[in-house]
């Protein structure tokens, strides 16, 4: 298995990708709008997408929320063309960039989102992300993560020694993230959060290795 770029991988599949997601991924049309209909329904909130891709979840969120000023972050160029031209009458800025070199800034944003995004990164690396995380939330923010999960710390850990078996063998960049599922366990997802500073770290519901979880700050 040849692993690509991160952001390549999904501009390369750009064409399906919406279709995939929602025909391919376990009950995807429930948790997208299930994950919308927990961010703020207050008037022009504020909020980031980290690896919002194509805006799936913000497709439906823009429903519940016409007027809310929403921040995306995603590696992929394509993809961030595609979201802004689905809601060009929306307030949405968006930026190609990794989240982890992204300074978030502080008490900028009502709420956090990511779906599907950061079951590709190891707990070391999360870590300070989240702490980035922490600090850009207001007072009484939270982060909303649907992400897809590892079953048991021997799921978790397999995948992790394949994709570093992987990266060695291929002698690629430390510096560059590649397409790979890394997925941690539920467990260890909350330890990270709460490790970061969140007060409160739930499990909300789930459908098959999805789950949603919200932190608190």
């Amino acid at each position: 298995m040849k692993l690509e770029p991160m952001g390549e991988f999904f501009d390369a599949r750009l064409k399906d990708y919406e279709s995939h997601m929602l025909e391919c991924i376990e009950d995807a049309k429930i948790f997208y709008p299930y994950t919308a209909d927990l961010l703020p329904k207050t008037p022009h909130a504020q909020v980031l997408d980290l690896g919002c891709g194509t805006g799936l979840e913000l497709d439906e969120y823009f429903k519940l929320n016409p007027t809310a000023e929403v921040t995306g972050i995603d590696l992929a160029p394509g993809m961030l063309a595609l979201l802004e031209n689905k809601h060009r009458d929306r307030n949405l800025s968006l930026i190609c960039r990794s989240y982890f070199e992204t300074d978030l800034g502080d008490n900028n944003y009502d709420a956090v989102v990511s779906v599907e995004s950061l079951h590709h990164f190891a707990a070391d690396e999360k870590l300070p992300l989240y702490c980035n995380l922490y600090n850009s939330l207001k007072a009484d923010g939270y982060f909303i993560l649907t992400d897809y999960f590892a079953k048991d710390d021997e799921y978790e850990q397999n995948f992790r020694n394949e994709y570093i078996r992987l990266r060695k063998e291929q002698n690629l960049s430390e510096s560059e993230f590649y397409h790979y599922d890394t997925p941690l366990t539920v467990e260890h997802e909350t330890e990270i959060l709460y490790k970061s500073g969140f007060s409160k770290v739930e499990t909300l519901s789930n459908w098959g290795a999805t789950y949603t979880i919200r932190a608190t700050k």
